[in-house]
């Protein structure tokens, strides 16, 4: 594309003075013919702008530079641009309308110039044309090359993990303290209809420009050293140009922000475009009173979620009293009819033991009657054979001594009379001594029969005692109540509390009363 010029140098020696030395002008004018015969036309050239300064007149002065790839902080070229007023309001105004970025350092541009020299300016390229389509090819290329990078390194999602509290209220904001985006986010807080407080805390830092990704990484950085204070940390900036998009592509501040250990929520102010930042940020929205109204939103969605809570739990604790109730009366009723049955079988078991106690006692006696006239009716039989033998005895004893010898009839009768009347006499004190041997017997079984029954009838009189104490009817004649609330009997001042209807049951009557105090022991 190019015509290329070789030079050849070859030694003058000032000694031969019959030529004349040239002047400077002289020279410049020559060098300036040369480079405007070898290069004749326009040329299409690719350089990064260093610098852009346009003057009072309309004129745009660039300095154009190229780098090392192996090192992007060596240059290997360098040149003067200038764009004409007459070509540079069209110029900046369809590569901006293209690009959305305005012509400013740090952009590769692809420039069509001419080569341009000037004995008193000296090189210059007068830039005719850019072509915005290769600053849109080479800034997302960038911008790609930035989120493979990312990527790489496990950065990309790492802040999305962070965990943002559900009402999120202590935030650090990274803010020009005079930006507009600032103040309206502030204000979207302030007043917002629901009275939600919030924790604001303002790092400043440079939105824009080149310093502007190093002043935010610092921001980041003073946070980091109080991240317990914070539950978030907000970056916002409202308004300005695109260009000034552009530092939020920056590799170590995406990364930074990547490396994060709070959440970072961004709200740049561009609806158009997303930058690195806000996609490798925890949540990105669209301006700063969208950030504000997202926080907003957290509280709000969470205390409707606590209402729905508070419901469900209404609702719940509704349905275990109305069951608790249920099992209760039921409990009651169990205990009701329990308390019956055991009453009537204390009854049962007292009746058997009352006629038990009466019938006993008299079939006792009888008994012992029977076995008493059995041991006289013993006794009497017992006595008489004693004396049917004796007798016998006598009347042998008399015919054989009166067989035997007359003559001791006299002696033998008088003997036989006496001993009569001992055996007589034996056996009457026989009969005596049994009758009295048997005497101490009926008194000690009547003695304690009555002692049994005396017994018997006092547990009895105890358990008809016991009997009526739990008899309730009693309890309220002696000045014990029932109270009932809500047609539940109370056991326990817990189930009370202020403002209740209460019913007091009294053996002759009730009464309705309201508690206004409670105690609880």
């Amino acid at each position: 594309m190019g015509l290329f010029t070789k030079i050849t140098y070859t030694d003058v020696s000032y000694a031969t003075r019959a030529s004349q030395p040239l002047t400077l002008f002289q020279l410049q004018n020559k060098i300036r013919e040369a480079l405007e015969e070898a290069f004749p036309a326009g040329y299409w050239v690719v350089a990064e702008i260093s610098e852009v300064r346009t003057h009072a007149s309309g004129h745009c002065y660039l300095t154009l530079t190229e780098k090392d790839n192996r090192n992007q902080n060596n240059l290997i070229a360098q040149a003067k641009g200038t764009i004409w007023r007459n070509n540079y309001r069209e110029i900046s105004t369809y590569f901006e309308s293209q690009t959305g970025h305005k012509l400013r350092s740090g952009l590769k541009i692809l420039l069509n110039a001419s080569v341009r020299f000037h004995e008193l300016y000296g090189f210059n390229l007068d830039i005719l044309d850019i072509d915005p389509n290769y600053t849109i090819g080479d800034l997302a290329r960038q911008k790609q090359e930035t989120l493979r990078k990312l990527q790489a390194n496990g950065l990309l999602e790492k802040n999305k993990q962070r965990f943002l509290p559900e009402v999120p209220q202590r935030v650090a904001v990274i803010s020009s303290a005079t930006a507009a985006g600032f103040e309206d986010f502030m204000k979207q807080l302030a007043q917002n209809p629901y009275g939600y407080h919030f924790q604001t805390t303002l790092f400043e830092a440079s939105m824009q420009g080149n310093e502007a990704a190093a002043s935010v990484r610092q921001a980041l950085r003073l946070i980091e050293m109080q991240q317990s204070q914070f539950d978030a940390v907000i970056l916002i900036r409202g308004g300005g140009a695109q260009t000034d998009l552009l530092c939020f592509d920056d590799y170590e501040l995406a990364a930074t922000i990547g490396n994060f250990s709070l959440p970072v929520l961004t709200g740049i102010g561009h609806e158009r475009d997303e930058t690195v930042a806000d996609i490798v940020a925890h949540t990105k929205l669209k301006t700063p009173t969208a950030v504000a109204a997202f926080l907003i939103d957290c509280c709000l969605t969470f205390e409707a979620h606590l209402d729905t809570v508070f419901e469900d739990l209404k609702d719940l604790a509704a349905v275990i009293v109305k069951r608790k109730n249920a099992q209760l009366e039921n409990q009651v009723l169990q205990l009701s009819q329990q308390t019956n049955r055991y009453l009537k079988q204390q009854d049962s078991r007292l009746e058997m033991l009352v006629r038990s106690l009466s019938v006993k006692p008299k079939k006792y006696l009888t008994e012992q009657d029977k076995l008493i006239s059995c041991h006289e009716l013993n006794l009497v039989n017992f006595t008489r054979k004693k004396l049917e033998n004796s007798e016998v005895k006598l009347l042998q004893q008399s015919h054989k001594l009166e067989n035997i010898s007359r003559q001791t009839v006299a002696q033998k009768q008088q003997k036989l009379e006496h001993l009569i009347y001992c055996i007589s006499t034996s056996a009457k004190n026989n009969i005596s001594n049994k009758q009295l041997l048997f005497q101490p017997f009926t008194n000690k079984i009547k003695a304690e029969t009555q002692q049994f029954l005396r017994e018997k009838t006092y547990r009895l009189q105890l358990t008809e005692m016991e009997v009526k104490n739990r008899d309730p009817e009693q309890m309220l004649l002696r000045g014990y109540t029932l109270t009932y609330v809500h047609g539940q009997l109370v056991r326990s001042a817990k189930d009370l509390k202020p403002g209740d209807l209460i019913q007091t049951h009294f053996a002759d009557g009730g009464a309705e009363s309201t508690i206004t105090n409670l105690t609880i022991l």
